[in-house]
């Protein structure tokens, strides 16, 4: 069989590869970067890009605020469409958080300057970063 054609029982192939590969991540670029900052685990070790995965192992991914855990159920050495994906891993992540409890992030209007102290209080305060005044 042509290396990377379908989903594969045995053998290895590397932990940013397969994360591209079962749409884990958007690009390689993205899934390799993910490795190289820390936010990929396998085994509960800190894997870099062009670690070995295997079948069965754990792996813990930090994407887009987002923690996700999957345990590998075949190996993928080129990118799949989502139904076939689906069956290459088991997802035991916890579930998303509700849209409503998510951060707000304070967004100022495009031109609108440099903030001034008051604008500055007022983002620290919503941050929860703001202290009070002893007196």
């Amino acid at each position: 069989m042509v290396s990377g054609e379908a989903p594969q029982a045995a053998g290895s192939v590397r932990v940013d590869v397969w994360i591209w590969s079962v749409r884990l991540t958007k690009t390689r670029a993205q899934a390799a970067a993910a490795c190289r900052a820390g936010h990929v685990k396998v085994a509960g070790e800190r894997a870099k890009p062009a670690q070995a995965l295997r079948v069965g192992d754990e792996v813990r991914l930090r994407h887009d605020g987002r923690d996700r855990v999957v345990v590998v159920s075949k190996i993928v050495k080129k990118r799949v469409g989502a139904p076939v994906a689906a069956e290459c891993f088991v997802d035991n992540s916890p579930p998303p958080p509700p849209r409503e409890t998510a951060i707000q992030i304070p967004v100022r209007d495009r031109g609108a300057g440099r903030p001034t102290k008051r604008d500055r209080r007022e983002m620290d305060r919503l941050r929860g970063a703001g202290h009070e005044p002893t007196e």
